[in-house]
């Protein structure tokens, strides 16, 4: 049977559409989920893409995590469900609580566009099973408010736990602490960063390369070997 990821549409969402095309190139059926609605139509994992959901206002992500399925994300998430957030998708994560720390204005005061560095740090989550720690890739970067902060206590126990998915190399592009650009829950079955791994799943887009794929191959592998 097909593994079905859903991806969730806010107003505002930019990513929806690529975030679907990604799924499909590596093998899984996507599923639209609308922000409205509490039903995930029995999908087995779940993203939040990137965009503007609700225009920003407030703060990133903070009206969308108030959306109705947002209500069931949280509630299966716990319970082990598989969820991705990227960009916007990671700020709402954040205001839900699902994963520690916030996302703050860029330092330079600017929106930032460029492909980006990363390394990954840890391979042994639902979303990154197909990458190797210590690997180098470059990912496509958009934002305004991609400042990753948390209080020394959390950033701390994110280190030692292993919990620090991906760090910028070379370049911090928005004052993030410690360069951290993902981050996992205690589980691992929840992942958000900023950078758009949508984007970089085609030869002719994004980056010229293909280092975005391995996310939802990773996750086509779980949900296929649970």
């Amino acid at each position: 049977m097909t593994a079905r990821i859903g991806v969730v549409t806010f107003p505002g969402s930019l990513d929806d559409r690529d975030t679907q095309r990604a799924i499909r190139l590596a093998g899984a059926e996507p599923v639209a989920l609308w922000h409205k609605d509490k039903d995930l139509k029995q999908v087995d994992a779940v993203v939040l893409p990137g965009g503007f959901s609700y225009g920003d206002y407030l703060r990133a992500g903070a009206i969308s995590r108030f959306s109705p399925v947002m209500d069931t994300v949280i509630e299966q998430a716990k319970a082990g469900l598989p969820v991705l957030g990227i960009c916007n998708g990671f700020q709402v994560l954040t205001e839900a609580h699902l994963l520690p720390g916030a996302m703050l204005g860029n330092d330079h005061l600017h929106f930032i566009c460029r492909d980006q560095k990363l390394r990954v740090e840890n391979a042994e989550t639902a979303w990154t099973g197909d990458y190797r720690a210590g690997q180098e890739i470059h990912i496509p970067l958009k934002n305004m408010d991609g400042r990753y902060v948390a209080d020394a206590y959390t950033l701390d126990k994110l280190e030692a736990e292993g919990r620090v998915v991906f760090r910028y190399l070379d370049f911090n592009p928005n004052g993030s602490l410690r360069d951290i650009a993902g981050i996992t829950n205690e589980a691992g079955n929840v992942v958000g960063l900023m950078p758009h791994p949508e984007h970089a799943v085609e030869p002719l887009i994004g980056t010229g390369r293909t280092d975005g794929l391995p996310f939802f191959t990773s996750i086509l592998k779980k949900l296929v070997n649970a």
